[in-house]
């Protein structure tokens, strides 16, 4: 039980999961029994409504009332709940996040604390969707998220698909959720089935919480058609549809709204309300039967740079000196000052590939049109096309990882594996 002293008292035999009835000063509310573990307030319990948004509501004069009992009260680490064999099975791998967080009402901080199981609790929905089973990898805020972490979540994918699973949802902190989900469009080798990267801006015991939609939709969009990674947030503002994105094109654009995410030179691939998911654009669909591979060779000495005016030039001999290749977020076509030529070519003496991304992010790299891009192809700058600067940066891990010699590194950053490198079709994508 997640409630203490007063508000355990008021609950009785009422239980997280459990549909219950507060009556309070003349006024009734039906909702979801969440959970709460603030040690210091024994004064409250939280409610998820039908209309999605929770709610805290004082103990002092409530009287609650059992109408529905739902999950078992006590939800212990890596517990499951019974099998349905006549629903599609899709597993949630917990990772953290936002999405899987409270607020800790004493200090307004955000921490995380939901198991993969608790998410399930509180949002029953998902039960009528599919045969949900969970399984927590981490516990972490999306900015501690590293590439080995990146690895283990690859493999528990694998291993959940190839036992089974018809797709696989993973909770994950919004931050750096397009770096993990380039890392696994990549590693997973053979990938026919969904992997559905989901999160939340404001935390599930929160009201006005996004994390039920997002959630719901991302199961269902682990059932569909889809046979590639993606990430599914709000469409919008309100709560009527949420967005599926590719994996390699998709981009946090809003440091808080709801609906953050864009796909970036391109449409997304669907639309997901709760009468089914609508395609807007073509993706790889789904083939049963393929045995899910992983390749978790990574390079991590990659240095993503952003170029500044006045940058100074000792930060790209720094990167040359220590990394094995670099990613630059060049201006406006892939331009950098010209006194940064000198370091680049020594990358390229030393056979360490420097790929060149726009900080614009619409549109692509060409380093054709004006002199300072044209000497940067001849000092071996290797174009990153449409390519996002964080896709770019994972992909070369990648492509260091996996190669033997700097042209086949090179061949590997200018051939499209996972749609990564699709053609810009204009800025207006970002207003869908």
């Amino acid at each position: 039980m997640s409630y203490r002293g007063r508000a355990a008292s008021i609950l009785g035999d009422a239980g997280v999961g459990d549909l219950i009835r507060v009556r309070k000063d003349g006024a009734i509310y039906d909702g979801v029994l969440m959970p709460r573990t603030e040690l210091g307030d024994e004064e409250h319990i939280v409610l998820k409504l039908k209309n999605g948004y929770n709610i805290g509501i004082g103990t002092s004069g409530a009287e609650v009332e059992v109408v529905q009992k739902g999950a078992p009260r006590e939800i212990k680490r890596g517990a499951t709940i019974p099998a349905d064999p006549t629903k599609p099975q899709v597993t949630i791998l917990g990772t953290g996040g936002t999405i899987a967080s409270r607020v800790d009402y004493r200090t307004g901080a955000v921490h995380p604390s939901f198991t993969a199981q608790e998410l399930l609790t509180a949002v029953p929905e998902l039960a009528g969707l599919a045969d949900i089973r969970t399984r927590a990898i981490c516990n972490i805020l999306s900015e501690n998220m590293t590439p080995s972490h990146w690895t283990e979540i690859a493999r528990a994918c694998a291993d959940e698909l190839n036992r089974g699973a018809v797709g696989v949802v993973i909770a994950h902190g919004t931050d750096t959720m397009a770096y993990t989900a380039t890392a696994l469009s990549f590693m997973l080798q053979d990938l026919w089935k969904p992997v559905v990267l989901v999160g939340s801006q404001r935390s599930s015991d929160r009201p006005s919480s996004d994390a039920s939609l997002n959630l719901v939709s991302a199961v269902r969009a682990a059932c569909s058609d889809l046979g590639e990674v993606t990430v599914v947030m709000h469409g919008s503002s309100s709560d009527d549809r949420c967005l599926v994105h590719r994996g390699t094109k998709v981009r946090k654009m809003h440091s808080s709204r709801r609906d953050a995410f864009r796909s970036i030179n391109t449409l997304p691939l669907g639309e997901v309300t709760e009468r089914g998911i609508r395609p807007l654009s073509e993706y790889k669909r789904r083939k049963d039967g393929v045995e899910v591979k992983v390749d978790a060779r990574l390079e991590e000495r990659v240095a993503l740079l952003k170029i500044s005016p006045g940058m100074g030039q000792e930060l790209l001999e720094r990167a040359v000196d220590t990394h094995q290749g670099i990613v630059l977020e060049g201006t406006g076509l892939g331009h950098v000052p010209e006194y940064l030529l000198k370091p680049i070519a020594r990358a390229r003496e030393e056979e360490k590939p420097v790929v060149m991304t726009t900080q614009t992010l619409y549109g692509r790299v060409d380093m054709k049109v004006y002199s300072t891009g044209r000497e940067l192809l001849t000092s071996g700058v290797i174009s990153g096309g449409t390519m996002l600067p964080e896709v770019a940066y994972v992909k070369l891990m990648c492509a260091l990882g996996r190669a033997k010699s700097y042209e086949e590194a090179k061949s590997l950053m200018e051939t499209d594996l996972v749609g990564e490198m699709g053609p810009s079709i204009g800025t207006d994508t970002f207003l869908v």
